[in-house]
């Protein structure tokens, strides 16, 4: 969910900005490229997810107030090709991230709680990714979560795609953590993810096909940890596009590039290509050129890189003024 800081000051910066640092998107007609959003009623998309069965197709859903629905969007045109509706849970309170488990079953996690501790449980939904795609309502599974070290604010939710375990980052201006799941997750109880790891402020995140890397995402940067046994490891900057709200990540389905959402109508989605990666889904790491690309996709070169990350150097200042500013008001 957005924050007042975040709309007020990142975004309309962004806007300052100019257009050099808006995305570029691919017109070539294949799929697993840089793509807009088509439907207007996905306007906050918050989350993505690459399906593994049916190739192109990205799910995704708003962030709050939208109802119990799940959106298959086509990469080759960015038109919606299937809306889902989940029967069988309550009114999703705040949505934020969704992810494919390797048991093929959708997992979304409504687990925005923007006051920081306002909520003592938050939920995740599961389904099975349907096999035909139509619009469809379905019966999900809702498992009840908390955090054995008090509620937080969370916006990404990344199931491993070897263990099927579920990890959650939480949010939070001066750093999160890295959470994790029971080992099966349980509708008899509620389910207690533990803190095993410290993040930077998180808006999203995907493990890599082969679950050996963990990128996580925040407004204006992106990082990768070596993931192993279930705890993170060596970390470096990732190449990611600017965005006016950088809200979600997700590897395309052979681990051969990520691909980076905002919110906003007709929101961008913008593919990166991992280095050294050939479609096999194996672990090479993304680029670790840092900063933002106004390119992504298949390119851009060192001059596109290097003058976006200036632009991103300049907004992330702003806003750490921004920031400076607001606490000093709260303390005043």
């Amino acid at each position: 969910m957005r924050s007042y800081l975040t709309v007020t000051g990142a975004a309309a910066l962004l806007v300052l900005a100019g257009a050099a640092a808006a995305p570029a998107t691919a017109d070539d007609g294949s799929a697993d490229r840089s793509f807009t959003i088509e439907d207007p009623r996905i306007t906050e998309s918050s989350g993505l997810a690459a399906s593994r069965a049916h190739p192109g197709i990205y799910w995704t859903h708003n962030d709050s107030e939208d109802g119990p629905y799940v959106y298959a969007v086509d990469s080759r045109t960015g038109k919606t090709v299937a809306t889902i509706t989940m029967r069988g849970v309550g009114a999703p309170r705040d949505v934020e991230a969704i992810s494919l488990g390797p048991d093929g079953n959708l997992y979304v996690g409504d687990i925005g709680d923007n006051l920081n501790g306002s909520w003592d449980h938050v939920w995740i939904y599961r389904f099975p990714e349907p096999k035909v795609l139509k619009d469809a309502t379905v019966r999900a599974t809702q498992f009840d979560v908390k955090y054995a070290d008090g509620a937080r604010n969370a916006e990404a939710l990344m199931v491993h795609p070897k263990t099927g375990r579920v990890y959650i980052a939480s949010k939070n201006e001066d750093g999160g953590g890295l959470y994790e799941g029971p080992a099966e997750l349980s509708t008899g109880r509620t389910n207690v993810f533990r803190r095993v790891g410290e993040v930077p402020w998180v808006t999203d995140g995907a493990f890599s096909p082969d679950g050996k890397e963990l990128v996580l995402r925040s407004y204006f940067s992106a990082r990768g940890y070596a993931f192993k046994d279930g705890r993170l490891g060596a970390d470096h900057p990732v190449r990611a596009p600017l965005q006016g709200q950088s809200e979600s990540v997700t590897y395309t389905a052979d681990g051969s590039a990520l691909m980076f959402g905002s919110e906003g109508a007709r929101s961008e989605v913008v593919r990166v290509d991992i280095a050294g990666a050939g479609g096999s889904g194996d672990s090479k790491s993304p680029s670790k050129e840092g900063g933002a690309s106004a390119a992504g996709g298949a390119g851009g070169g060192d001059s596109e890189v290097k003058g976006s990350t200036l632009v991103g150097a300049v907004v992330l200042a702003a806003v750490g003024a921004l920031v400076f500013m607001n606490r000093r008001r709260k303390r005043g």
